[in-house]
């Protein structure tokens, strides 16, 4: 019977071993899984979310998280406004959930921001550019490799030769936001 029970016993301690090994092994794996996660995985898993979004150099910004692009992201704000964010421009994000997902599909994962100025651009969009100090507006006449060029002109003027008062060349690395109504 002692020996029953000295068996028991050993059992019971091996199977604690054996668990506590699995426990390890499952947290790291689960470390190294969460390491590869990327903050353009964590923004798509919030995409139909509502998120608020610190900025650098700009007013923080809310609304409904539409698309994430490979190095930027769409939100839809009150007052039927689009904001086009960089992701390095973003100092923070709040209220994103507890999900990441990966980029899905060969146009999802490329589309970024000089596509989606282009896109701005050809649609002759009336814009305000976030770029450190005052507030740009106007329309994007062209986008290149690492600039934008915007015709400056206030935003209730359609963009005309008369209505524009400057010529404004902006790299990309320094825009912090754009807004389109």
């Amino acid at each position: 019977m002692r020996w029953d029970a000295l068996f028991a016993d050993l059992e019971s301690q091996f199977d604690a071993i054996q668990d506590g090994d699995l426990y390890g092994e499952v947290a790291d794996r689960i470390r190294a899984e969460v390491g590869k996660i990327t903050v353009l995985d964590r923004l798509r898993g919030a995409v139909d979310t509502v998120v608020r979004i610190e900025l650098r150099g700009a007013e923080p910004v809310q609304g409904l998280l539409t698309r994430v692009g490979k190095d930027c992201l769409l939100l839809e704000a009150e007052r039927a406004e689009e904001w086009l964010i960089p992701v390095e421009a973003l100092t923070a994000v709040h209220r994103l959930g507890p999900w990441a997902e990966p980029a899905v599909g060969a146009v999802a994962g490329k589309l970024g921001l000089a596509h989606l100025l282009r896109g701005i651009a050809r649609d002759r969009s009336p814009v305000t550019l976030f770029c450190g100090g005052t507030p740009v507006t106007g329309t994007i006449d062209r986008v290149g490799a690492d600039f934008l060029e915007i015709a400056e002109h206030s935003l209730d003027a359609p963009r005309r030769r008369t209505e524009v008062y400057n010529t404004r060349l902006v790299p990309t690395q320094a825009l912090n936001a754009l807004r389109r109504r």
